[in-house]
Order: structure tokens, then C-alpha cells, then sequence
């Protein structure tokens, strides 16, 4: 995205780097097929460490041209107002909803929305899946009849209940960022794009950075900008090279042999992410597939405790036994998943270096429900979903309770649940945080702090989680970004 909206100024040249492939798998334009990518070749195949009382986790990321937006489940969702202003009261000046809302709005083309927030004639075309799902149309029904709010456009950012959620699709086929921003830009005389490269360092000339250094099959190539060097690479990508480059936390930089930089100690710490556990029923009717994503059209967020600032879980139903990997069963088919997503956790981990090798893999800790409250929030979202599930619009579908299972009622036995049946949401977030104190990594403008030339632009900076989906935020903050680099660059002139 930043490449097209960059190059859209002839008098800028921009060279993107990506470590994948140019081209997708086929899999990837199937909107049903996402959770096949996982451990392909368009995933850079992460697992957690391991942490005493914790399973490991695969924490899969896209690798490739277009990055996680071609490898996920193409939800798009915008946070809760107050999830975003809650950045401005971490330090992020200027970064509250309604500064970023005409970049939320740039992003998007959706039709038959408010005007006020909601975007016309952006590149991302969004859709309702039509037609849904019959257990999604369960869901907003059983929502409805255990009393929680209905609302026409839960994407907003400014409404709060459930609702028919939009995706990246278009006629039949997932819409990634490549499909919308840089495939219709690749023809531009002022950018080049060079795939299966994998970065192994930024280069620095004192305390400016003046470029990097990468490899492409066996050459290694060296470039150097006049400008910035930006890093999208993810809240696991961009830490990592950061870190891989000397600029990190200098006590773990010396052990494992990287020369320092720059000694930031915000990098790669500050890590969340929202975990998922659920409610499995084995269904009493067969479970057929979706003409959208699997399952999910609707989607409702709820406040788990009363004086929580903004809603704090996501309830939704997957059109499959969504935890099947982590605790047993029903088969696909024979089973639903009322998901519960923990939106707002307190939980940080961290991102750091096995080695100064550029193909080691890094090691990430989600460090999840290690704070208490999460699990609370867990435990107050497994009731919930129990009462969505309990509800008299699932009577034609509901089976057995097959997980937790009837047995798990108090809270002692939900929270082994909920740690036994832990799953990633993917929406890695904050490890290089935006913000003014000593532990931000990158200013208001998204400027590495103590270097010059370079940025970070992806959804590392985040301070503290957004409330939702985090692709749709990631899109905003790359619009606001190349704003910002355009408007930097006129100056100059």
C-alpha cells in the first residue's frame, strides 16, 4: 500500500523488498481456503517458545507480496473510537479515532454506509457475504433473543452490538493488499519490486540509516536511499530486523553478538495479541460450507466487566470445531465453534533474537493470559457464548456440548479451558510502539527514536490493542503514513 501511494508522486522512487513471493499460491484467491496457507510457503511458519503451564502455539504470517493480507481470514473491521483514543492517553498525540478516521475512510469502498465514517472510493472493496451462512443468521437471531444490541454496521468503529461484518472479497476471491494498492501500480516507471529476498540488516552511516542489506538466491545486494527506509514487516518482522540491525534493548543485542546502534529497549517488547477459546457443540445437522470465509458474516463485541472503556470480547460463530487442533472434537462438518476473542488483553509479551543469523528463526513469547484479568475476561466471554449457544435459535442445530463439555462450570475449570484451548487470533500487534517515553520506539510520525531515515509503518506501533480485527487499523495507519512521507517530501521542494 505504502509503494502505490508513494509512487503516485513521479518525482518519487520507491524499491520494495519482499522475503516471499511475488505470486500467490493458488489457494490464497479461494476465500474458503485460508486456513489451508498456514505452513505453506507463503507462511513464515513461527511457533511460540515454550513457557512452563503454556502450550506452544503456531503463529502463522504471511510471507509474500500483499503480507498476512493474503494469507487471512479477509475480515475487516474497525475498533471502537475509544480503543483508538485510548493511543493518545499512551502517548500517541494525534493518533486518536478521529484523526485517523479519514484514513480509515481512504482505504475503503462500501456502499450504503454513513458517509460521516464510513469511506467511498477506495481501493479495498468491501462485502457483506450474501448470501450468509444459516448458522451466522443463528447467531444474530440468538444474539437478539438473549438480549444484546443489533446494529446495522459494526465495522464502523462507532457502534456497538453484533452485526453482518464485511470482508476483502470480490466476486468470489480475496482482495490482499497487492490485489487493491500495488498490482494496478506496477507498471510505474519509479517503482521496483524485488521478491524472494530476504533482508539481513539495515545499513547506517552514524546515526542516519542509508539503506540495507539483502540476498537473492545466493547474491547479496547492498542499497542505499537518499530518503527513508521504511519497514513494514509486522509487529514479528520489523522488531526482529530492527534488532538483527543493532537498534534494540543493548543487554540482549550483546548476547547474541550484534553490535549496538542504537539502544532502544522498546523493541520487541510491548507484544499482544488476542487470543481466542470457545464453546464447541457437535451439530444435530450437517455443516455445509460458506460462499464467504468459513463462517463468522456475524460478529458482536461485548463489555465483560462494567466499568470496561470500550467492549472487551468477540463473539462469533466459526462454521467448524475452530479449536480442533488444540482440544479434541467433532470432525468438519459435524460441529460448530461459538468463538470468544479476547479484544482488550492486559497480557505482553515480546519478540527477540535467537541468533545474529538473518535465517534464524525469532523467538516470540505471546506471554498469553499471563496477566489474570485476561483470563477473567475469558471465563466471562465462555458464559456468554453459552448463553448465545443455549439460546432457542440454535435448537435445530445444537448437539452435545463437546468443549468445554458440561462438567467445566466454575471458574477453576473454565480457566484450564481456556489455557488448554488457546489459539492465536493472528493480530500480532506493538512491538514497536508509538509513543514519547523511554520505552517507544518510534515518534508520532513513525520515526525510529535517535535515527535518522528511518521508519516503521505496520501494525508494531500500535501502543495498546485495537478492539477488533486488526487489518482493516493497519490499513489506516499505512494511509495516514504515506500522507505524512508525501507531505514531508513537498516540503522539501
Amino acid at each position: 500500500m505504502l509503494a502505490s501511494r508513494l509512487t503516485e508522486d513521479a518525482g518519487t522512487r520507491v524499491l520494495l523488498v519482499e522475503a516471499g513471493s511475488r505470486d500467490p499460491l493458488p489457494a490464497a484467491a479461494d476465500p474458503q481456503a485460508w486456513p489451508s496457507l498456514a505452513g505453506t510457503s507463503m507462511d513464515w511458519g513461527d511457533v511460540s517458545v515454550s513457557v512452563p503451564g503454556s502450550p506452544r502455539v503456531r503463529l502463522p504470517r504471511g510471507r509474500g507480496v500483499g503480507g498476512s493480507s493474503a494469507i487471512n481470514a479477509m475480515s475487516f473491521i474497525r475498533g471502537h473510537r475509544a480503543s483508538y483514543d485510548a493511543w493518545v492517553a499512551a502517548g500517541a498525540t494525534g493518533w486518536g479515532f478521529d484523526d485517523l478516521l479519514p484514513f480509515l475512510k481512504r482505504s475503503e469502498h462500501v456502499e450504503g454506509r454513513d458517509p460521516a465514517v464510513r469511506g467511498n472510493g477506495g481501493p479495498l472493496r468491501l462485502w457483506r457475504v450474501s448470501p450468509p451462512h444459516p448458522l451466522s443468521e443463528t447467531m444474530l437471531e440468538a444474539a437478539r433473543q438473549v438480549g444484546h444490541p443489533l446494529v446495522n454496521d459494526i465495522d464502523s468503529g462507532v457502534q456497538e452490538g453484533f452485526g453482518w461484518a464485511e470482508f476483502t472479497i470480490v466476486d468470489g476471491r480475496r482482495q490482499s493488499a497487492a490485489d487493491a494498492y500495488l498490482r494496478p501500480a506496477l507498471q510505474r516507471p519509479n517503482l521496483d519490486v524485488v521478491t524472494d529476498a530476504l533482508v539481513h540488516r539495515l545499513l547506517f552511516s552514524g546515526e542516519r540509516c542509508t539503506g540495507l542489506k539483502y540476498k537473492v538466491g545466493s547474491e547479496v545486494v547492498s542499497v542505499t536511499c537518499d530518503r527513508d527506509v521504511v519497514l513494514a514487516a509486522g509487529a514479528i518482522g520489523s522488531p526482529q530486523l530492527l534488532m538483527r540491525s543493532g537498534v534494540g534493548p543493548q543487554s540482549h543485542l550483546r548476547e547474541v553478538g550484534v553490535p549496538i546502534v542504537a539502544d532502544l529497549p522498546g523493541v520487541g517488547a510491548n507484544l499482544h495479541d488476542h487470543p481466542l477459546t470457545g464453546v464447541v457443540y457437535r451439530s444435530r445437522q450437517p455443516v455445509v460450507g460458506s460462499v464467504g470465509n468459513g463462517g463468522g458474516e456475524a460478529k458482536g463485541t461485548i463489555r465483560t466487566t462494567a466499568d470496561a472503556a470500550w467492549p472487551d470480547v468477540q463473539l462469533f460463530c466459526a462454521i467448524a470445531p475452530m479449536l480442533g487442533d488444540t482440544v479434541p472434537g467433532p470432525e468438519r462438518g459435524a460441529g460448530y465453534t461459538i468463538v470468544v476473542a479476547i479484544l482488550a488483553p492486559f497480557s505482553r509479551g515480546s519478540v527477540r533474537l535467537a541468533s545474529a543469523d538473518p535465517a534464524a528463526a525469532p523467538l516470540i513469547d505471546p506471554a498469553y493470559f499471563s496477566d489474570s484479568r485476561d483470563l477473567d475476561a475469558a471465563v466471562t466471554g465462555l458464559r456468554a457464548a453459552r448463553d448465545l449457544g443455549n439460546a432457542p435459535a440454535f435448537a435445530p442445530w445444537r448437539g452435545e456440548e463437546a468443549q468445554p463439555g458440561l462438567p467445566a462450570r466454575d471458574d477453576h475449570q473454565l480457566r484450564g479451558y481456556v489455557r488448554r484451548s488457546m489459539h492465536t487470533y493472528f493480530h500480532y500487534a506493538g512491538t514497536c510502539r508509538m509513543g514519547t517515553d523511554d520505552h517507544a520506539v518510534v515518534d508520532t510520525e513513525l520515526r525510529v527514536r535517535g535515527i535518522e531515515g528511518l521508519r516503521v509503518i505496520d501494525a508494531s506501533v500500535m501502543p495498546t490493542p485495537v478492539n477488533a480485527n486488526t487489518n482493516a487499523t493497519v490499513y489506516g495507519i499505512a494511509e495516514r503514513a504515506a500522507h505524512l512521507l508525501r507531505a514531508r517530501a513537498a516540503a522539501r521542494v
